[in-house]
């Protein structure tokens, strides 16, 4: 897949991001491909202490890393100026044919560093605008005026591509005019292994012994998979939870939330107050699981009632598990979940509305089951992973060719 490309041979394609691990849950799959199609990859990024204890899950595929320290919650203007002047130095050093830039302060710094050193062949992943467009606080809107203006300025409108995970994103820029409609690109999402996630299989004869034994089934379970942050609906998604455990009683499902707080993330929801609701009884916390797919395979509906994203990859890992989903009708969750198709689509912060959803298809194991089937064939058809690293591969061919002409 995409080995044949010409452009590829010995080309140097250089990946900027904040974080290691959101490299790699979103972008090492794309990495990999590009070293298969025969590009020399390198990744500049902030190593955490969470992924540090895999020096070699890179290097194990020809993949070179360069440590940045990037602060991904300050906005500083000093920072801003010490990371780049790092990533300047870094550009001189690698002199990288593609650039491709992830996420909206790499996209400012970046642009800015390769302007700076004369590399113009720069793809600009929007991966979700993140808290600056997504809270109302004062803090937010700061942010949002101060990036607005930057985007504004450091933008290379000529020669810049900007990949979006969501059409609402791609025309939010367009309407701002921080880009023009030919730099447009739309890759739908990080892509999913369909291979490995997949529906659990229903075995008849255990579904037969529950209703001959007269045993009751195993309680549902209701999952938030996310960082837990504020802006996830998280605050929502327990409150949902609390109203149904007060009206049916605690057997009727487990709501559980997996993931961990992101402590770079000014919306980050304090560890006590998740023990709270744990202690409370209304939810289970499971925390970060590194391995997300065999904790997918226990739930039985998947629930994000986020205020804004890019194209969550919980929501594409559970489609590809075939579950029935209930999320939010914000930019990028209805890339992922269609109303009355594979799941049901609620307003943002509204605990009353998500419970009621929930809540119908608890009561309906039918349609559980047929928006479960569309899910997965969303998911084949129009999310998995080789489809996202074709794509990405076509476009750096054609930014190097674009570059060359």
């Amino acid at each position: 897949m995409g080995s044949n490309l010409p452009s590829a041979q010995h080309a140097k394609l250089l990946y900027f991001i904040g974080v290691d691990w959101f490299f790699y849950s979103h972008f090492l799959d794309r990495a990999i491909a590009a070293k298969q199609a025969g590009y020399d990859v390198v990744v500049v990024t902030r190593v955490t202490s969470k992924l540090d204890r895999e020096p070699d899950r890179l290097s194990k595929h020809g993949i070179r890393l360069i440590p940045i320290h990037i602060d991904r919650r300050s906005m500083h203007p000093l920072r801003l100026v010490r990371n780049l002047r790092d990533f300047v130095r870094i550009l001189k050093q690698e002199k990288p044919d593609i650039v491709h830039q992830i996420a909206l302060k790499p996209i400012l710094i970046g642009s800015i560093a390769a302007r700076w050193v004369g590399i113009r062949c720069v793809i600009n992943a929007v991966v979700g605008l993140g808290f600056a467009f997504s809270s109302e606080t004062r803090a937010a809107k700061v942010a949002r005026l101060f990036m607005s203006l930057l985007f504004h300025l450091v933008l290379d409108k000529q020669h810049a591509k900007t990949v979006f995970e969501n059409a609402d994103d791609r025309d939010y820029f367009l309407r701002q005019g921080w880009i023009r409609e030919s730099g447009a690109v739309l890759i739908r999402g990080a892509g999913v292994d369909v291979d490995r996630f997949r529906p659990r299989p229903v075995l008849p004869e255990i579904e037969d012994t529950f209703s001959n034994q007269g045993l009751a089934k195993p309680i549902p379970v209701v999952m938030l998979l996310s960082r837990m942050l504020w802006d996830k609906g998280v605050g929502e998604f327990v409150e949902a939870a609390r109203r149904l455990t007060r009206q049916y009683g605690r057997q009727y499902a487990q709501f559980v939330l997996v993931g961990d707080p992101d402590d770079d993330n000014r919306g980050a929801i304090a560890r006590e107050q998740l023990l709270d609701w744990q202690q409370e009884g209304v939810v289970q916390w499971w925390g970060f699981r590194p391995d997300v797919q065999p904790v997918l395979s226990k739930a039985t509906i998947s629930c994000l009632p986020s205020y804004r994203e890019g194209l969550p990859k919980s929501l594409l890992e559970s489609l590809a598990m075939g579950l029935p989903c209930v999320a939010t009708d914000v930019p990028g969750c209805r890339e992922a979940v269609q109303e009355g198709v594979n799941g049901f689509l609620v307003p943002p912060r509204d605990a009353s509305a998500l419970a009621n959803a929930i809540d119908r298809l608890l009561q309906d194991p039918a349609l559980c089951q047929q928006f479960g089937d569309a899910s997965r064939k969303m998911a084949v058809q129009e999310f998995s992973r080789d489809i996202v690293n074709q794509q990405t591969l076509e476009l750096y061919a054609s930014a190097l060719q674009a570059d060359v002409s």
